[in-house]
């Protein structure tokens, strides 16, 4: 990709990193402290097999980062056996990290390397760019994030809603139609926009597995469809299934990092009450940086979390507050100047 930009935002609490391209967030890299680094995408490590799935399944592995384990789908292995393990693909879902075995272990399970950081993602993804740091990178998390979560795009008279089940990913397209206009070149083109916008969506999400886009229109030509489809997906190992004559294209791309919104709120929301915290000493970094004039920023929070919350205020410097109120709701958080 050409004419990229790059934000890192090296904050308390965690990293974010953020690719754009013509003002568009296009990837996202995040890491939270607290988080087990054996379980990060090119982390290696010494790993124990625990367990082994009939007819040579697979094996669970432990990394010594305690539950869910690893899972190695190949290779002939015995329980008890130390081998050396690198994270091909995050966990999501509850279900651990995806392992490729680099051969035999000694010793017990540890962590050997933690795998790129955010900041070396960014350079792997737009090399020689520097990234913008400070508020602007605050801004452009922002806006990824934002993006990342929601579940519709819209664009030039299309409506593209990405969901995402237990079984797969699911587009649909949904066009309104152009008037006086041929209506197959229109719905040609609408699939060829509503592609490329599902691609980068899903990109953003980090999502992967199966996924199933519901075209504009139930009977097409089967070539303009897989060309878009091929430029829309690009070269991320994606593999392509037929059209059907219902108008529905099948896909297959492979897991890497683990979906965002798990990655903030977690599977079932156990994180959701740090990433809040988290959101809202981002809003007090900003609001320093963007207002000198007044002597100190105060972050309003409930009595009941202002422990949880003073290790992210304290290295703010003497402008920032953390001021505990007993009247403020839980999750409730309010900026106040001076």
């Amino acid at each position: 990709m050409s004419g990229l930009e790059t934000f890192l935002d090296d904050g308390p609490g965690e990293t974010w990193g953020v690719v754009c391209q013509g003002d568009e967030p296009r990837q996202i890299f995040h890491a939270r402290e607290g988080d087990a680094e054996a379980n990060r995408l090119g982390a290696e490590s010494v790993g124990r097999v625990t367990a082994l799935l009939p007819g040579g399944g697979g094996a669970f592995v432990d990394l010594g980062a305690g539950e869910p384990l690893g899972f190695l789908n190949k290779g002939t292995l015995t329980v008890g056996q130390s081998v050396r393990v690198t994270v091909s693909a995050e966990p999501r879902g509850g279900k651990g990290p995806a392992l490729t075995l680099a051969g035999a272990g000694e010793g017990t399970p540890r962590l050997l390397n933690p795998g790129p950081t955010v900041a070396e993602w960014l350079a792997r993804a737009a090399p020689g760019v520097e990234p913008e740091t400070g508020v602007m990178a605050i801004e452009a998390v922002r806006e990824a994030r934002e993006a990342a979560l929601a579940s519709t795009v819209m664009a030039g008279g299309l409506n593209v809603a990405v969901e995402r089940t237990r079984a797969l990913v699911a587009v649909d397209l949904d066009f309104a139609g152009v008037p006086g206009r041929d209506g197959g070149k229109a719905r040609e083109a609408a699939n060829r926009l509503g592609l490329g916008l599902a691609a980068r969506r899903i990109a953003l999400k980090r999502w992967a597995g199966l996924v199933v886009i519901d075209l504009i229109g139930t009977t097409q030509p089967p070539e303009p469809v897989m060309k878009a489809a091929k430029d829309a997906f690009g070269d991320t190992g994606v593999t392509f299934g037929p059209l059907s004559r219902f108008g529905l294209l099948q896909l297959s791309l492979p897991w890497r990092q683990t979906p965002i919104e798990e990655a903030l709120f977690g599977v079932k929301d156990e994180h959701a009450r740090r990433t809040r915290q988290i959101d809202a000493v981002r809003d007090l970094r900003h609001a320093l940086a963007t207002n000198r004039s007044v002597p100190w920023i105060s972050l309003i929070v409930p009595d009941v979390e202002a422990g949880e919350m003073a290790g992210l205020v304290a290295g703010l410097g003497p402008r920032a507050r953390l001021v505990g109120e007993g009247s403020m709701p839980t999750g409730a958080y309010e900026i106040r100047e001076g």
